[in-house]
């Protein structure tokens, strides 16, 4: 048995599965430090459900620890940069385009050094040793032990990198060493971003981890626990300490991945209604759909990858302006059971109107009763609206698509909604982001740049996927289930040597402890 856990703005949900079967949820109001949350979250559920915690076999968690430190500025350890370019990449050096405030929280260092690589592997300077030895002399002197290194086209060749690192670590034996070729893609600066926040973020993932752990040990559940990535997969503990960054948008996937298995849709549009956002996004093969243009961390642009999700400011818990002409971005968020008129408050949120219209009944449907008719329609028309224009604004083509609704908001989605071929709303919608966290796989994916001159195409997929499939074993999967879900190949006209740009995805089952 498995049990799922996400923790979105509003509420921490929780549910117990047995292999594909659903036995027991619980939704809990999600708290300011997390991890109370979902201790919270899995006592409930282990009292409901009357639960031996012997036969659990896995926990796994969605957290929104990583993202909110560095959307909020907080708990990000000082980070040095060392990027292998030179003479190459002197004009726009490491964080040029980082916000002020966040460059400022990690006291950001940077040093430039010779190496890096053209596309097709050619170095453009020598590694120089020496230099990377005085550059870790210099951080050493700083008192910093988080440290991302970079290096021009590292995807095609790591090698400069993790030579860097042994370096480093031979100066700094305790230093937190992030490559940006195991995060990012190509893309020096988007590459190099990714890897910087992981690296800011390592010690409290560490600790966050640690605590995670501490927690299960306190309600002695034994079973190994994992952490959701961002393209709806899973990563043990361990290689979530390594790699925080992949939670990043853990929390959308989860609810997508969540919604292809309760409807038994793979080629949708799921539409995810919290209590503060929606999140709308496209399922492809049973997958969210890969942002392909780089996407914004806290003001940071990176492009590793990320769902290709759209979020608007619209939940059960938004604020209704008194003509009801407004709806959202303004929630009460997780108070919503003590702000709403539902539920006795003295806000009118979007539920307050769900349950006017008689969508739902939620709370003391009384309280909303003499509600004026004018008031709930406009509202109704601007929730009508906004959710239109946000699946409009998701579909690549005219064609109509089915939509999944989920999430404990999804009550607001009563009228048709255009572009839709059909609106599912399956059972336990509710706690889809749960339960996408319970029945996710393990992943891996690589992307790389080949020359077809030098090798064959075949060779270079076998490649590929070869690489896509050991990251993924190095993750937690078992290596006799993993397969390919994705294959991307991109020609590269404007360079030379008839380079070709493969991405791979590979994903299996957990390992068996």
């Amino acid at each position: 048995m498995r049990i799922g856990i996400d923790v979105g703005g509003t509420n921490t949900d929780a549910v117990l599965m047995d292999g594909m079967s659903v036995l027991a949820f619980t939704k809990t109001p999600t708290t300011p430090n997390v991890s109370d949350g979902i201790v919270t979250a899995l006592k409930q559920l282990i009292a409901a459900s009357n639960l031996d915690v012997s036969k659990i076999d896995g926990v796994m968690i969605g957290t929104t620890h990583f993202t909110n430190a560095v959307v909020e500025r907080k708990h990000l350890q000082p980070t040095a940069v060392i990027r292998l370019g030179l003479p190459a990449t002197v004009c726009l050096p490491p964080m040029v385009d980082f916000p002020d405030d966040l460059r400022a929280a990690i006291n950001g260092r940077y040093f430039l050094a010779h190496g890096g690589h053209e596309f097709d592997g050619r170095e453009i300077s020598p590694f120089a040793p020496d230099e990377i030895r005085r550059i870790a002399s210099e951080i050493k002197a700083a008192g910093i032990t988080a440290i991302a290194i970079s290096s021009v086209f590292s995807p095609v060749n790591t090698s400069f990198e993790a030579q860097s690192a042994a370096i480093v670590r031979e100066t700094i034996p305790d230093a937190n060493i992030t490559l940006s070729s195991t995060i990012g893609r190509i893309g020096l600066l988007e590459r190099e971003n990714a890897a910087i926040l992981n690296a800011c973020l390592r010690d409290l993932a560490l600790r966050t981890v640690a605590g995670f752990k501490s927690a299960l040990a306190e309600m002695q559940i034994a079973a190994p626990f994992y952490i959701s990535q961002n393209d709806g997969t899973l990563m043990s503990a361990d290689f979530a300490s390594d790699y925080p960054v992949l939670t990043f948008a853990s929390g959308p996937t989860n609810s997508m991945r969540g919604a292809a298995f309760l409807s038994g849709l793979k080629d949708a549009i799921v539409i995810d209604v919290g209590g503060t956002t929606t999140d709308v996004g496209i399922l492809q093969r049973g997958f969210p759909r890969v942002a392909a243009l780089a996407v914004q961390i806290g003001g940071v642009r990176t492009n590793f990858r990320m769902p290709d999700t759209l979020s608007i400011g619209l939940g059960g818990g938004s604020l209704v302006s008194a003509d009801g002409h407004r709806v959202g971005p303004q929630s009460v968020g997780y108070e919503i059971t003590r702000k709403a008129l539902v539920f006795g408050g003295d806000t009118l949120t979007a539920t307050d109107i769900a349950v006017a219209a008689g969508y739902a009944e939620v709370g003391d449907t009384s309280k909303v009763a003499g509600l004026d008719a004018a008031l709930v329609s406009a509202a109704q028309d601007r929730i009508e609206e906004l959710i239109n224009n946000a699946v409009d604004r998701m579909k690549t083509s005219a064609a109509p698509m089915p939509v999944i609704a989920v999430g404990g908001g999804s009550i607001l989605l009563k009228r048709p909604i255009v572009g839709a071929s059909e609106v599912v709303m399956p059972p336990h919608f509710a706690v889809a982001n749960a339960i996408g966290a319970a029945i996710a796989q393990i992943g891996g994916e690589t992307d790389r740049i080949f020359s077809l001159a030098e090798m064959s195409r075949d060779q270079a997929l076998a490649t590929a996927k070869s690489e896509a499939i050991d990251k993924a074993v190095a993750a937690g999967a078992d290596r006799d289930t993993v397969e390919i879900v994705e294959v991307e190949e991109v020609p590269l006209a404007y360079l030379p040597g008839n380079a070709t740009r493969i991405m791979v995805k590979a994903v299996g089952d957990l390992k068996e402890a």
